[in-house]
């Protein structure tokens, strides 16, 4: 090898401030390479988010940096999701293991905010309002160039730059993402919005003609809608209006038991979080290219139905510093998406299975209810979860 190859990183230009942003810029901190990240809003301009759930993986994953500090206070502590069917029939409930940090429910955007002011407190610089637009290799750094004709230079680049990454662009154009055939909304509530708290159990209605979630402490009400519409165009978005989404899915859970007509009837225009089309990467065949890398969402992205996107995007932010700590940067690439492509395709595989439950039609939908209490009896429980939640990376 030359002596190009065998070189350690020592700095980061990391695009992208969401979840693996933050992460993988502390993480490479602690691993002794600088990290400076771009990202493309300013703050408070992104979107607000609806109801995300950090799962006992992530958590951990994010412990490692210090960065699970005070998100419960900011979240709603969920150790139970209860699944029911559109008639009230319960069909099966999902605990977290005491033995691993509680589950937790929380606004996406508000995540965002505390893991960026987290970063920026251990010395991370942060430059919002500049989109990346490209980079050049040099072959010895990497030269990113951004919309407002200036430039950043560093050792390697890292794409966290979510699903419709640019920063993948570079590494491999051809990939596009997944429509799943739903269309998801929803946003929070101020109170309990008719339902009162439910006890730190997200409660998820598998509906005749649509998938309802939500949980309340009380104080605040997190709901979510899944609605199936096969061909995209159909939905009309983005130009549906905020009235016209509420007319839909009053008419999609009309029929159903549970509270979701209540919750609706509480949902304001400030409060709510326009639909757009769940998507997916089953499989993207490069992550790095040269000096470039990706994480989270930009290599990986698994639709919301896993419950697990934010959780394996920290993940792999931790695997990646760890390896550019430890391999020259060619190395450390591979010896990264070698310890997570498995992993992580099964999360994407699992919740593309549940996506299809979601829209499944009358008699599609008379099976899975009836089939299912069988099978969250006997494989969700923590023994055969345990490859999920209990994951843990060893620094």
């Amino acid at each position: 090898m030359t002596n190009q190859q065998l070189r350690k990183a020592r700095t980061a230009l990391v695009i992208g401030g969401g979840v693996a942003g933050p992460v993988v810029a502390l993480a490479l901190r602690k691993a002794g390479i600088d990290a400076q990240v771009f990202e493309a809003y300013r703050p408070g301009t992104g979107s607000k988010g609806g109801p995300l759930g950090l799962a006992s993986n992530g958590l951990n994953a994010l412990r490692v940096v210090d960065a699970d500090a005070g998100l419960a206070d900011a979240g709603i502590p969920t150790p139970r999701m209860t699944i029911s069917s559109g008639t009230g029939k319960v069909l099966g409930t999902i605990g977290t293991d005491p033995a691993l940090p509680e589950r937790l429910t929380i606004p996406r955007g508000r995540l965002a905010e505390l893991l960026q002011a987290r970063a920026e407190a251990e010395g991370v610089p942060f430059t919002y309002g500049k989109r990346f637009e490209g980079a050049v290799d040099t072959g010895s750094s990497v030269i990113a160039q951004f919309d407002d004709h200036t430039t950043a230079e560093a050792d390697v680049l890292i794409g966290c730059d979510g699903i419709r990454s640019a920063v993948r662009g570079l590494v491999d154009p051809t990939v596009k993402p997944r429509y799943t055939g739903l269309v998801g909304l929803g946003g929070y509530i101020d109170g309990p919005a008719g339902v009162g708290d439910t006890g730190g159990d997200f409660r998820m209605v598998f509906g005749r003609r649509a998938f309802f979630g939500y949980l309340s402490d009380g104080a605040r009400t997190g709901w979510f809608a899944n609605l199936p519409y096969r061909d995209l165009a159909a939905a009309g978005l983005p130009g549906t209006t905020f009235d016209t989404w509420m007319d839909r899915l009053r008419a999609a859970f009309k029929d159903d038991a549970g509270p979701a007509l209540q919750i609706l009837d509480h949902v304001t225009p400030d409060g709510f979080i326009p639909a757009s089309p769940l998507e997916d990467l089953p499989h993207v065949p490069v992550w790095s290219k040269g000096r470039t890398v990706l994480v989270g969402d930009a290599a990986h992205a698994t639709s919301p139905s896993s419950g697990q996107g934010a959780s394996l995007a920290a993940e792999s932010a931790i695997e990646l510093a760890r390896c550019l700590r430890d391999l020259p940067i060619t190395d450390a690439f591979k010896a990264y998406e070698s310890r997570r492509r498995a992993r992580v395709e099964r999360v994407i595989a699992e919740a593309a299975r549940t996506n299809q439950s979601k829209a499944a039609g009358p008699v599609a939908a008379r099976f899975r209810d009836a089939l299912m209490p069988f099978f969250m009896s006997r494989f969700a429980t923590p023994e055969r979860t345990a490859w999920q939640y209990a994951y843990t990376i060893d620094w």
